[in-house]
């Protein structure tokens, strides 16, 4: 039986398993056609972990882009996935947004609300990921950047009165088991599997996250 997590309301987390930063980005491209790229990594100077990027303060040490044309670089071929993290394999693993899915961005305990209240109502989630800086990411269909704003307004909103963000076109996500600094490390909620390789649209999932995040304020 899997171990678990336990989170607020009934959900639960299931624990990780200990694939590689390599293993986990070979099995994105390779099983869920994710555009993968390698980020930064962490260095250990005088015994605490810096970013490979050199920023003192930098604020996701280990778990950003580390060129700025990493649009490009981003390639949901396995070999390309496994020759470039053959080559770096400390570095982070980035899911760029915009192409097969979006992320709707919300904090970690509206995130949780929200996921008790979508068990509820039998609601069919894709991937769902927690960040160590406390948010929660849920996978939907490309495209949901345009039209949550007019979907939160529609339900009583203003999108700019809730925590919820969307990355959409020319963002990125960190995928597990990517770390940030010493935050820890990020987490699948609702892990990728054949049963949710289908993602739901941003409308199915905006009425339960915009009730979560508007109990949040």
């Amino acid at each position: 039986m899997e171990e678990t997590i336990a989170g607020p309301e009934t959900t639960h987390i299931p624990k990780q398993r200990g694939d590689s930063l390599l293993e986990a980005a070979v099995r994105y491209a390779e099983e869920r056609h994710w555009d993968v790229f390698p980020g930064t990594w962490l260095e250990a100077v005088d015994g605490m972990q810096h970013c490979s990027c050199g920023r003192s303060a930098c604020p996701v040490p280990g778990a950003h882009p580390a060129r700025d044309d990493w649009a490009t670089q981003a390639s949901g071929s396995a070999t390309v996935a496994r020759r470039l993290w053959t080559m770096r394999p400390t570095a982070s693993i980035l899911l760029p947004t915009g192409r097969t899915f979006d992320a709707v961005d919300v904090p970690e305990t509206a995130g949780f609300l929200a996921l008790a209240r979508m068990e509820r109502m039998e609601l069919t989630l894709g991937p769902v990921a927690l960040t160590p800086d406390r948010r929660m990411q849920f996978f939907v269909l490309p495209g949901a950047s345009a039209k949550v704003p007019h979907l939160v307004r529609n339900l009583g909103w203003s999108p700019s009165s809730l925590d919820l963000l969307t990355l959409g076109e020319g963002a990125y996500v960190a995928a597990p088991p990517t770390r940030y600094g010493s935050r820890g490390a990020v987490q699948w909620v609702c892990r990728p599997t054949p049963a949710n390789r289908w993602l739901p649209d941003a409308e199915e999932l905006i009425s339960p996250l915009a009730y979560a995040c508007g109990r949040e304020r």
